[in-house]
């Protein structure tokens, strides 16, 4: 009799701390703001991509949402708080290429959370192609030239990065890789100062995204050989993919979408889906995108979950293979 009033006493407790989520979720989100958590620093890309979607948001939800800064350690820090936030929908967050797919392989001592059973992946947001620009006093005209040229001299060619495991890094480690080339890593602490080394010639080249590239490629300062997407970018359509310049099945993205913490309603992340699907849709968000050489995603949580597991494995094993450390 007295396990079974125990039983009942903490079956009592369970329904009673489930209660009030659920009861949330019905009419989520009566009012209240959420808020956005970005692992990054203010006036970065994914900083200012997530302000134009949140004021969308807003619209979308007929609430305040408020974007946070939660910077550091590759986005781990950030990262952590989405994924320690309550599970009640009014705390959100961006979940990007490195604190999700990279990190895990690159870093795990330092992540202090697990993507698969502590975040739920909502929507993917975007898929940013990189361009492989080369210093106008590179002597190529096309990714042929330059993988000619990388093999007569292994390691004489120098690339940019914003820093080890970037997607600026990555990119060109698997071009290596697949171009069967040596080429030599040059880090720095963001990208905009390798971006302008490689103006000034002081370094050989270098994957960049395209809402910082296509000003330079527009005033003749850098060359582009090629776009790290499947199909070429209505913005330079006369730049080729990589996989058309002689690598097949080349692909590279930094990307971002949202995630919520493990435990959040059903109903709220299938409505944010939703919502951002709408948004996806605007002509004015569209062109947004477009202009910064971005691509739209969207689609269901369960694409996303697949899209996080296949980047993970790609960038896990070429981070092994090329034994890639932060050391």
């Amino acid at each position: 009799m007295k396990t079974f009033s125990r039983t009942l006493l903490g079956a009592s407790f369970a329904l009673m701390s489930l209660a009030p989520i659920y009861a949330q979720a019905s009419d989520w989100p009566a009012g209240r703001p959420i808020n956005v958590i970005v692992p990054y620093a203010a006036g970065g890309f994914a900083d200012t991509r997530m302000r134009m979607l949140g004021q969308e948001l807003a619209k979308e939800l007929g609430t305040t949402v408020i974007v946070e800064n939660k910077a550091g350690a590759g986005g781990v820090i950030g990262t952590s708080e989405i994924a320690r936030a309550k599970p009640d929908g009014y705390t959100i967050g961006t979940g990007n290429l490195a604190p999700l797919s990279v990190n895990p392989t690159l870093m795990p001592k330092n992540v202090n959370y697990n993507v698969k059973t502590d975040l739920i992946p909502v929507i993917l947001i975007e898929e940013s192609p990189l361009f492989l620009n080369v210093s106008t006093q590179v002597p190529v005209k096309d990714v042929g030239e330059l993988i000619a040229l990388a093999k007569k001299d292994p390691g004489s060619l120098t690339y940019g990065s914003s820093g080890v495991g970037g997607a600026h890094h990555l990119s060109a480690a698997l071009f290596a890789r697949d171009a069967d080339v040596e080429l030599t890593h040059i880090p720095y602490k963001g990208g905009a100062p390798a971006a302008t080394d490689l103006m000034a010639g002081h370094i050989n080249m270098m994957f960049e995204m395209g809402y910082a590239a296509l000003p330079a490629i527009q005033a003749g300062k850098v060359q582009p050989l090629a776009v790290s997407s499947a199909e070429r970018l209505p913005l330079l359509p006369d730049v080729p993919t990589l996989a058309e310049a002689g690598l097949p099945g080349f692909e590279s993205y930094n990307w971002q979408g949202i995630v919520v913490p493990a435990g959040t309603p059903d109903e709220v992340v299938q409505k944010l889906n939703t919502a951002f699907n709408n948004i996806l849709k605007k002509p004015e968000v569209i062109k947004a995108f477009e202009d910064t050489g971005g691509q739209i995603a969207g689609g269901t949580p369960e694409h996303f979950a697949q899209f996080i597991e296949s980047e993970t494995t790609k960038w896990g094993d070429l981070i092994q293979a090329a034994n890639i450390t932060v050391d």
